[in-house]
């Protein structure tokens, strides 16, 4: 889930601050700055150092995982160089990778830029999955990072899966149900049946409030369950007739010129205070988000918020860790980034800091902490969220999806939805913005 806020709803880049705020999560970058830190965590005595770069809170010395394996390895000393923003982090990994210098030993690609590692970049990475046990992580995970003639530049860390998490106190007044099963079956299957929900929410909608943070969250819910989006399986962008964006666009739409949105832009800082003032009754969640949900909301939250199934299987976020042709350790950088990345690691990081493995044999020892399970009402979040993980289609990814998503929901939703335009005004603003990123 790793990336910096950079406001766009249709990518993983707005989980950042979650991670930096609440501590509870991994992975995710502050904006606050665009410069590089040293996270240490070797003590300089191995002969061998190698480099882990990274963007954000990964997690891994948080956990005690470099100095794990510099134990069990005492040849190998382990430096991790931060970066605390993707929009910084990857054009410089980008530059050093075609110099074909400069690189770590080990680099973080996020979600949003494997696919145009895998299909620019693939040479300039080692095989990793040559080796491993592929059968560890989920197949539309791997198959993120794996080139068409088959190699997997990236081992996956965490993923997305998506919940709905929702107050129900605040549905109790709505006079709606209150159990997470049963709300879970009543939009099962389609998320246009969580939106029909909203207008019964809003017919006794407790004054001041609102069913949903914002349209777009709902775009980018419902985007990320569908089995197409803006590419097709062949590479060819089909963003202006995929199904799955029409769906989303519809489902944003019907929120959009309703009266059920609080028309909040995510993580934003009136997005913050929405939580904090119980302004809106639900939001699409990533496992991820439940520590931020948790430190924006307060302990005048702890209780009141539940978690439900979404209604389709759906993804937010993720990353993966490669090893560059050019490091000077390259058998040990796969064997560290291997180490890093299997089920056992990964569940320790769970149970540090709440990034969702993407090994599924890693699930059933799940265990979140005490206090968030607490303050989610007991819901079984390991279930949820685990469940939703292994039915996540698999969806072709583009190298352009990170600004088609930002257009469609940061231009053409926020049309419609704060400035009134109607539903034709705002895609025609989206697609004005897309063909100019695709040069069309």
């Amino acid at each position: 889930m790793r990336t910096s806020i950079r406001r766009s709803r249709g990518t993983v880049a707005m989980m950042a601050a979650a991670a930096l705020a609440t501590g509870l999560l991994a992975g995710c970058a502050s904006d606050s700055d665009d410069g590089s830190s040293d996270a240490g965590g070797g003590d300089g005595k191995g002969n061998i150092t190698l480099t882990v770069g990274t963007f954000g809170v990964f997690g891994y010395k948080q956990a005690g995982l470099y100095d794990e394996y510099m134990k069990l390895h005492p040849d190998i000393n382990i430096k991790e160089n931060v970066t605390t923003r993707t929009d910084v982090y990857w054009p410089k990994v980008l530059t050093r990778l075609q110099a074909g210098s400069g690189t770590d030993d080990i680099q973080a690609i996020e979600v949003g830029n494997i696919t145009e590692a895998v299909q620019t970049q693939a040479a300039q990475f080692v095989d990793i999955g040559k080796d491993a046990d592929k059968s560890q992580w989920l197949d539309w995970k791997l198959a993120q990072a794996t080139t068409k003639d088959g190699r997997t530049i990236g081992l996956g860390t965490d993923i997305g899966p998506m919940a709905v998490c929702y107050r129900k106190d605040l549905f109790a007044k709505a006079g709606l149900p209150t159990d997470r099963a049963k709300l879970a079956e009543q939009w099962k299957g389609d998320w246009s049946k969580y939106v029909d929900l909203g207008k019964q929410y809003m017919k006794k909608a407790p004054k001041g409030t609102k069913y949903v943070d914002s349209a777009a969250s709902v775009y980018n819910a419902s985007l990320g369950g569908s089995t197409e989006r803006n590419y097709d399986k062949d590479g060819n962008v089909v963003w202006d007739k995929s199904k799955g964006v029409k769906d989303a666009w519809d489902d944003a739409m019907s929120v959009a010129t309703s009266d059920m949105s609080a028309k909040l832009k995510q993580f934003d800082p009136t997005w913050d205070k929405g939580f904090a003032n119980g302004t809106f009754a639900t939001v699409a969640c990533p496992a991820w988000m439940l520590g931020y949900i948790g430190e924006k909301a307060g302990d005048s939250g702890k209780g009141k918020w539940d978690v439900a199934a979404a209604p389709t299987a759906s993804n937010w976020g993720g990353s993966f860790l490669g090893v560059p042709s050019a490091s000077k350790h390259q058998k040990e950088a796969v064997a560290l980034a291997k180490w890093l990345t299997a089920p056992e690691q990964q569940a320790k990081v769970f149970a540090k800091q709440a990034s969702f493995p993407s090994t599924p044999s890693a699930y059933a020892g799940l265990k979140p902490q005490a206090d968030t399970t607490a303050y989610f009402s007991n819901a079984p979040l390991t279930q949820i969220f685990s469940d939703a993980a292994k039915t996540i289609p698999a969806q072709p990814l583009g190298p352009k999806d990170k600004p088609i998503d930002t257009a469609i929901s940061d231009i053409g939703i926020l049309q419609v939805e704060q400035k009134g335009k109607s539903p034709a005004q705002g895609w025609d603003a989206a697609s004005k913005e897309i063909k100019d990123v695709l040069g069309q």
